[in-house]
């Protein structure tokens, strides 16, 4: 292997097209788009035919035998992606693997597993912790954390069709098999059971959703403040699309609210309160790419004023710097931040705030 991956990717729906794509074309030193496998044939193949040197594969199985794919990228539906990293690691492949990492503990078991035996590089796609100004969050939080009196997570957006329509163009096929659909239907009402007991219609589009949207939000939580001791609480409304909870830190507590509505826009953000700092970080949809997140600061200045500085590093886009940091680990053999063990600690979560919901 030579420091350029060639990459391989496995489910070419609109978020690799419109944002993972694009960030492999900003770093052609460093990866290369090398398979590609979709169930529909006619988006593999019509894809493929937008990527010079991409080879389209009829199977999975066949993309991971070419010698020139070095990682996968795992961006099938998300109750095939513990098993699509499985494969892919077994094979010898490093993975970056899209949101949610799983659906089960057992499975990131099997994935943790699967780490440590094959020496393989293994990065869950959170990208807004790659994000310029998140990580200066951090840096500032870090020595503040035994000080911090309130943090508050809020994750409030209008459906993506909204407003994606309208900026980008999508090849989309109508030509999965229907018994492939039906496999998928099977593999995810089965997910749903092992997880949560249940594949009702209610509570599995809430523990979609929080393996979906608040997988991003209760991830970069942890990071920012770290991991609470216990949920307090967990309900939902609206059908389940509305969801707030209260998180234990012991000496303060941290409030998370997450919802869809029909507004185009992103109302994102982690919030911290210390006796002298207040720091913010806002995200905008990363489906506009190169819309930074900012920084904002309010601290005093003085016994009785105030001052507020906002901010953000530079307008790179978070995918970028995201695959950047996996091509980097990769070649230096560095273990990344959101690796499985990480990402586990947010299926433990999702499964207390679960409990807590399927009792109210």
């Amino acid at each position: 292997m030579t420091n350029r991956l060639g990459i391989g990717i496995v489910g070419c729906g609109q978020a690799v097209q419109t944002l993972h794509i694009p960030a492999f074309r900003h770093l052609p030193d460093k990866l290369f788009i090398a398979a590609l496998h979709d169930a529909s044939p006619s988006v593999t193949i019509r894809l493929a035919e937008t990527i010079p040197g991409a080879t389209p594969y009829a199977s999975f199985e066949a993309l991971l035998n070419d010698p020139a794919v070095d990682a996968v990228l795992v961006a099938s539906p998300s109750a095939l992606h513990a098993t699509h990293a499985l494969q892919a690691m077994r094979a010898g492949k490093h993975v970056l693997i899209e949101k949610p990492m799983c659906f089960t503990l057992e499975e990131a078991s099997e994935l943790q597993s699967a780490e440590q035996e094959s020496g393989c590089i293994a990065l869950v796609g959170y990208m807004r912790r790659h994000a310029g100004a998140f990580k200066e969050a951090v840096a500032l939080i870090e020595p503040l954390r035994g000080e911090i009196n309130f943090a508050r997570v809020r994750d409030i957006v209008g459906q993506s069709p909204a407003f994606l329509s309208s900026i980008t163009a999508v090849i989309r096929g109508d030509d999965v098999p229907d018994a492939e659909k039906e496999r998928l239907d099977a593999i995810s009402s089965a997910a749903l059971k092992a997880a949560i007991g249940t594949d009702e219609n209610t509570m599995a589009g809430i523990y979609n959703m929080l393996l979906g949207l608040s997988s991003h939000d209760i991830s970069a939580m942890r990071e920012l403040i770290g991991r609470p001791q216990r949920v307090l609480s967990a309900l939902y409304r609206r059908g389940g699309r509305f969801i707030s909870a209260v998180f234990d830190y012991g000496d303060f507590v941290c409030h998370f609210e997450t919802g869809f509505d029909q507004i185009a826009r992103f109302d994102v953000n982690l919030e911290v309160f210390t006796p002298q700092r207040q720091v913010r970080v806002d995200y905008d949809t990363t489906f506009i790419r190169h819309q930074p997140a900012r920084l904002t600061v309010t601290e005093a200045n003085t016994p009785t004023g105030v001052s507020t500085r906002s901010s953000y590093q530079s307008r790179q886009d978070s995918f970028i710097i995201e695959w950047e940091y996996f091509h980097d680990c990769v070649v230096m053999g560095r273990r990344p931040k959101t690796d499985i063990k990480d990402a586990r600690q947010d299926i433990e979560l999702f499964a207390e705030m679960m409990k807590l919901m399927a009792a109210q």
